[in-house]
């Protein structure tokens, strides 16, 4: 069955139009279904920028964005935030098997460093080429006053007044955040799964895919909440002046532990793990069902 999965690989370019699709469109529909918390976790994390005191619940500033800016305000980026999701999704999730078969040609293995190396590859990669659009979409979820002109008006502002370098502010945290999530998403969901049917009566289907998932996006916050952070800090520097200018991913974590506490690295913690849980579970569900109608073999 794997030399038939390799030869697939290299000459149906249908299935992999499928395999990457299903990833893609998976990871859209669920961004779409949870970007209201993102816009909230963008707010939250951009709190006291500098400064240490008492912060703002999720709960305080979602009522405080409905009175002042509007519902539509909780869909700021919501159109950058969907055309990254099915390319960076579909990158994501669709490298983890290829790199996965990869290994098990060069090294005769899949165990579970494996799997982590090939979740750290298609994060990593797939952030790399898609960070302008994440820059795009968390300058327009900070700012209201950019709706009128929309996502095209701010990139030409971007380039124009930042330069283009301005639209991959940000990536190596972003590809560190992306990588871990990935390896901790895919390889805890991957683990759980066959740990699961091993030692349980749990089959292929949707029970097992809802605990599998639930599983993968409970340790996938814990771990990348920090990196979250300091990626949206660094892409939006302008809104930073109090503390000047973070030279890197690093600094910008050292300065913000120093002026704001080792708490601040989780700020808008609990709004990331409302969205990432949710999002996972409906990311790997639907992908499963998506894969099982395309003719494809389950994650």
């Amino acid at each position: 069955m794997k030399a038939n999965e390799k030869q697939s690989w290299a000459i149906s370019p249908s299935y992999a139009a499928y395999h990457f699709g299903t990833s893609g469109i998976s990871v859209a529909v669920a961004t779409g279904i949870t970007h209201p918390l993102d816009v909230l976790k963008v707010r939250l994390q951009m709190q006291l920028v500098g400064q240490r005191g008492p912060l703002t619940g999720m709960g305080q500033l979602f009522v405080q964005v409905l009175k002042s800016e509007g519902p539509r305000s909780l869909y700021l980026g919501l159109t950058p935030a969907l055309t990254r999701s099915v390319l960076y999704g579909g990158l994501r999730l669709g490298l983890y098997e290829p790199s996965k078969y990869a290994c098990d040609w060069a090294f005769g293995s899949t165990n579970i460093f494996v799997k982590i190396a090939s979740g750290l590859f298609g994060g990593a990669i797939a952030t790399a080429l898609t960070n302008p659009v994440e820059v795009l979409k968390v300058r327009l979820q900070m700012n209201p006053n950019l709706r009128k002109g929309g996502p095209t008006k701010e990139l030409r502002r971007i380039v124009s007044q930042e330069g283009v370098i301005a639209l991959w502010k940000g990536v190596g945290p972003a590809m560190a955040r992306a990588a871990a999530l990935t390896a901790s998403q895919l390889a805890t969901y991957d683990e759980t799964k066959r740990t699961l049917i091993r030692w349980t009566s749990l089959e292929e289907g949707f029970r097992l895919h809802l605990i599998s998932s639930m599983v993968a996006g409970g340790l996938s916050t814990l771990i990348t909440a920090p990196m979250d952070m300091v990626k949206t800090r660094l892409m939006l520097q302008r809104e930073c002046k109090r503390v000047g200018t973070y030279r890197n991913g690093f600094h910008c974590a050292y300065q913000v532990v120093r002026t704001e506490g080792p708490k601040a690295l989780y700020k808008g913690g609990f709004t990331i793990f409302a969205r990432l849980g949710p999002q996972t579970t409906i990311t790997f569900i639907l992908c499963e069902k998506l894969r099982e109608l395309a003719g494809l073999k389950a994650i």
